[in-house]
């Protein structure tokens, strides 16, 4: 099976930060946690890896072992 760092890099994605390292300036304490941001060629190819059978057995154990949450997240100023 191959990693899912190799899955992802297949579908284009380039990760932008893997990290604990922050800190909550605003809303109710959420504890810390891993933020990943990934960034992608297309919609699409976020999608196509998401949806691969190779990521799937590693989909599967992130849900098993934590709460995730994945937003696709538009580079663009809708409100500028």
């Amino acid at each position: 099976m191959p990693t899912a760092n190799r899955v992802l890099a297949r579908h284009g994605g380039k990760y932008f930060a893997r990290t604990y390292g922050h800190e909550q300036f605003e809303g109710p304490e959420r504890g810390a946690a891993l933020r990943i941001l990934i960034e992608w060629p297309s919609e699409d190819a976020a999608k196509a890896f998401m949806q691969d059978p190779e990521y799937a057995p590693h989909l599967e154990a992130r849900h098993a072992g934590s709460d995730s949450f994945h937003w696709l997240i538009k580079g663009q100023g809708d409100l500028a």
